[in-house]
């Protein structure tokens, strides 16, 4: 039986066998929330067993119920597949499995039971340690020298950086080598495969100026104490109340234990159905809550770092962040709980009382790299006195309702939204395009690109055309050449576009969009 893919699905399974094809190194495929991870690790899978039918696989992750959840994607799309599962939590060691899944508390210590093994497939890649004391790496330094050096290594993830390092494939103590794939959120919202995600202004919000840091993130403790204040936690919750009326799961993410519990309190003397999940909650009762509120039967639950990765509840329409964080990946996580499609839901409300869109920027434009502190400075946002949603400033209409504000007083130079969660509520412009010119791109250790600079009067803008890439980055480029040339084969070079952009189409227009610094070309219009 053959697994059906989505297009982007199937180029992330193509872009790591061809990845191989050129590269000995541990590749990362990243692969927003809510875009079928475990759909591509059964492809991946299937096929790899199917053109080498002696391949051993190992497919590792951390949670249980990722371990279960990845297995039955297999076996839903492949049910003869010789799989197995190795995992105390689920009660199961079926160590001499052809395909085995595996917790990686279970299995650290037990390289030489494994034994044979040609690939290891590692979901929710983003929580490896970067030294080797950590159970991963000691694991696969065990297991690739059980291998002779030949064992394989993918890593799949929806946000490739840590907390206080960098990349995943940055570093000189790096597992992984290279990102083999990679989709953006936003084209998956565009594309409809993602739900949006909207923000709305709260009154109340956090206050962390007093709270240190540790390791790159706020210190737990002094955070709790600092947030889980009564009068705080009953206004939030009262804002939360507000505006969840009309949807139906809410999703709170908290600052500790403690909180959770007191967020969860206050809920229900609203008349809300609520429950509070933590790391002290028993298997069988967070399971029974969790099994509630996907089916609908809970309204609220409120949790304390446990539900940031691997928990799919696709009917959340709403996100309260009372957890104030400086890891980028957790933000991105956080807010990706909502991105699921479901029946009857059209968006997911954030409500950010920890000021994380303003520090981190939107979720399809964060930064991983390791940066020093950011300033005190604010991105210039205006809220909609119609429906309170945030907008960056440069806008002349509400993004949700279309509410025209007045004209600005003074001009407004143009930044990123930081309180924005998606790049595409930042206001974009039409410039007119006076000329086009191309050129050979080089960048160290990546294929060559196709630069593109429009003139537009006295200011220019670039962009990247990747055609000697592989993935999503081609894709891409196929598209903006079969734009601009109809007629002309798609080439398979930078030399061969040079050669051929005599023929191009120039657009009579060009839409830019403010990140940071810089501009990025959303459109083209021609004439």
């Amino acid at each position: 039986m053959r697994i059906q893919l989505r297009a982007y699905q199937l180029a992330a399974v193509d872009a790591v066998f061809s990845y191989f094809e050129s590269a000995t190194g541990n590749p990362l495929v990243v692969l927003p929330t809510g875009t079928g991870k475990s759909v591509v690790l059964a492809a991946l899978t299937q096929r790899a067993i199917s053109a080498w039918p002696e391949t051993r696989i190992l497919i590792v992750t951390h949670q249980r119920e990722l371990i279960s959840q990845n297995f039955q994607a297999l076996l839903r799309a492949w049910p003869e597949a010789p799989a197995g599962i190795y995992s105390a939590g689920l009660s199961r060691r079926d160590i001499h499995a052809q395909i085995l899944f595996a917790g990686i508390q279970s299995i650290h210590r037990h390289a030489y039971k494994v034994q044979r093994c040609d690939l290891v497939l590692i979901d929710e890649a983003h929580l490896l340690g970067r030294s080797d004391s950590g159970m991963y790496r000691s694991f696969l330094a065990q297991l690739n020298e059980i291998n002779a050096g030949l064992l394989k290594v993918v890593g799949f993830t929806a946000t490739p950086y840590r907390l206080d390092s960098g990349l995943l494939h940055e570093g000189k103590d790096r597992l992984f080598t290279d990102i083999a794939y990679e989709v953006p959120v936003l084209d998956m919202i565009q594309q409809g495969y993602l739900c949006p995600v909207v923000p709305k202004q709260t009154e109340t919000q956090l206050d962390v100026a007093g709270v240190g840091t540790r390791g790159g993130e706020f210190i737990a403790k002094d955070l709790e104490a600092a947030v889980d204040r009564d009068e705080v936690t009953r206004a939030a919750v009262a804002e939360i109340v507000q505006h969840g009326e009309g949807r139906g799961s809410w999703l709170v993410f908290c600052s500790g234990v403690a909180h959770a519990r007191h967020v969860r309190d206050a809920i229900r003397e609203h008349g809300i159905s609520c429950e509070a999940v933590t790391g002290d909650t028993p298997a069988p009762e967070r399971d029974g809550i969790l099994a509630a509120f996907k089916a609908g039967r809970l309204r609220c639950v409120t949790n304390a770092n446990v539900l940031t990765t691997g928990f799919d509840a696709p009917g959340t329409d709403l996100i309260a962040l009372l957890r104030p964080t400086k890891s980028v990946g957790l933000y991105v996580q956080m807010v990706g709980r909502g991105t699921r499609l479901a029946e009857g839901k059209d968006d997911c409300l954030v409500l950010d009382f920890a000021g994380n869109t303003s520090r981190h920027g939107p979720i399809d434009m964060v930064d991983g790299r390791k940066k020093e502190p950011a300033g005190d400075g604010e991105a210039p946002i205006k809220v909609c006195p119609e429906c309170q949603t945030i907008n960056h400033a440069s806008v002349r209409r509400c993004i949700a309702c279309d509410y025209e504000f007045p004209p600005p007083v003074v001009k407004v130079a143009p930044q990123a939204a930081a309180n924005a969660l998606l790049s595409t509520q930042i206001q974009a412009a039409w410039c007119d395009v006076t000329g086009v010119s191309y050129a050979r791109h080089e960048k160290p250790g990546r294929p060559p690109s196709l630069r593109v600079t429009y003139e537009c009067g006295l200011a220019r803008h670039s962009e990247w055309v990747c055609l000697q890439h592989t993935g999503y980055p081609r894709e891409k480029a196929v598209g903006w050449w079969r734009r601009r040339a109809p007629h002309l084969p798609v080439p398979c070079s930078v030399d061969e576009a040079l050669a051929a952009s005599n023929a191009l189409r120039q657009p009579v227009a060009i839409q830019v969009r403010p990140t940071g610094q810089y501009t990025e070309i959303t459109a083209a219009r021609f004439g």
